[in-house]
């Protein structure tokens, strides 16, 4: 199994362009990213370069992070501004080098038909897919609760299966985060046994309090034995937040090569 690190909730510790050395130190080969734009483009190249980790992913179509806004997909009226966002976000990627994309949907106010942002969602992702595979990166869908992200239209993985197959384009995947599936369906390893075909990335952390996935509800050591027998090839990424620290914290991660320093 292999196991990445997310930078916005990792070695948080540390400045952002020493986040990569230190996952590298401690064994992970692949990182993600919240935005490609935290830093220059060069210095992060050279960074990723020296580090000598792979930039999985980062979010695509965020709208203004800032303001609240959790994404464009769905919004109607943002339709040009969602397709410059899918371009810019390609040429991050070219430049980057990771082969995947987190397409986010959005948070929809009260004055907009969820009708209406359900059919604007599925022509946005029509357009990221295409042109994701025009690149030959993979476009995702994740689904994220509603308890952290209140309104954001895609909030269950069972609704983002729906979408996916409204899309019915095949470079369109469903990244399928344990942590928010566990706060809106269960059925974990169900769900991975069913659709592990179009899961491309899995994101962990623990049920309640979103920390190490060895504390809480959810048994880690039986879904990884279950994405290890389905044969599961993506990443799994550590998107939680330590509850101490994150060295202090990565004794769960020693079978997969990850070590406390």
């Amino acid at each position: 199994m292999k196991l990445a690190a997310n930078l916005g909730y990792l070695f948080t510790e540390r400045p952002l362009l020493d986040r990569f050395e230190a996952a590298a130190q401690a064994g992970f080969k692949g990182v993600e990213l919240l935005a490609p734009n935290e830093l220059p483009t060069e210095q992060m190249v050279d960074i990723i370069g020296n580090a000598g980790v792979h930039l999985i992913q980062f979010n695509a179509a965020m709208g203004d992070w800032e303001a609240g806004q959790r994404g464009i997909g769905a919004i109607p009226g943002r339709e040009g501004e969602f397709q410059d966002a899918i371009g810019e976000a390609l040429t991050f990627a070219r430049a980057l080098g990771n082969q995947q994309l987190h397409v986010m949907s959005g948070v929809l106010e009260d004055h907009i038909d969820p009708e209406i942002a359900r059919s604007v969602l599925v022509n946005n992702l029509k357009f990221a897919a295409e042109a994701c595979a025009k690149e030959g990166i993979k476009a995702q869908v994740e689904p994220i609760n509603a308890i952290d992200m209140p309104g954001y239209i895609l909030s269950t993985p069972r609704f983002g299966l729906e979408i996916m197959k409204d899309v019915g384009h095949p470079n369109l995947f469903l990244q399928y985060d344990i942590y928010h599936a566990q706060m809106t369906e269960g059925y974990l390893a169900e769900n991975i046994r069913q659709h592990v075909d179009v899961i491309n990335h899995i994101q962990i952390a623990g049920v309640p309090g979103r920390h190490e996935p060895n504390n809480g509800e959810i048994n880690y050591s039986y879904l990884f034995d279950v994405i290890d027998e389905v044969g599961y090839q993506g990443w799994v990424s550590c998107e939680y937040k330590p509850y101490a620290g994150t060295l202090e914290g990565l004794g769960w991660a020693a079978p997969f090569g990850v070590t406390t320093g």
